[in-house]
């Protein structure tokens, strides 16, 4: 079988409106695809730089799948929330990103959005926190009903990844 290895890092994120934040990701594969070693979901500490407007991670990604075929490429799923000064965590953001299609080294900044919630949910969200979920965490990589929700843009994951392809050619597919 085809191999990929996805060596790299959750660098970190940038243009979010408050600092204190902190990553829950995942990748996300079709059914020909099959996890050899590594973790498919992690989450990184929570950074709070006081004077930049990048919060940095550095939080590791090492995955090694086998394919049987193309179809279901992985996908890196992310979700971005920030702690409060009472520890309290609130979602900032989903956003997905395709693993590139190529060997080498790949600087990827993945886009995030938040679900808008009702006018009361909003004024709520500034006075007291919190904000509207997805029920499915499934929408945020699949296009399925996405397109219904009432969103807004947030800020970027930067993300750095290092990919090493094995077996391609051996059984025709070429990248």
């Amino acid at each position: 079988m085809a191999e990929v290895h996805i060596i790299g890092q959750l660098v970190g994120a940038s243009e979010f409106p408050e600092h204190s934040l902190f990553c829950k990701w995942g990748i996300h594969a079709g059914g020909a695809w099959k996890l050899i070693a590594g973790l498919k979901e992690g989450q990184t500490q929570v950074d709070n730089p006081e004077n930049e407007e990048f919060a940095y991670w550095s939080h590791p990604i090492d995955v090694h799948y086998a394919a049987k075929g193309l179809q279901g490429w992985p996908r890196i799923h992310v979700q971005v929330w920030r702690q409060d000064s009472l520890g309290r965590s609130e979602l900032y953001g989903y956003g997905f990103v395709h693993v590139p299609t190529s060997p080498g080294t790949h600087k990827i900044e993945c886009v995030t959005w938040r679900p808008i919630g009702t006018m009361q949910e909003e004024l709520t969200q500034f006075f007291v926190g919190g904000c509207p979920q997805l029920k499915n965490a499934d929408l945020i990589y699949s296009g399925a009903d996405r397109y219904k929700l009432r969103t807004t843009a947030m800020g970027k994951v930067h993300l750095k990844l290092n990919l090493i392809f094995r077996n391609f050619d051996k059984y025709g597919v070429e990248c």
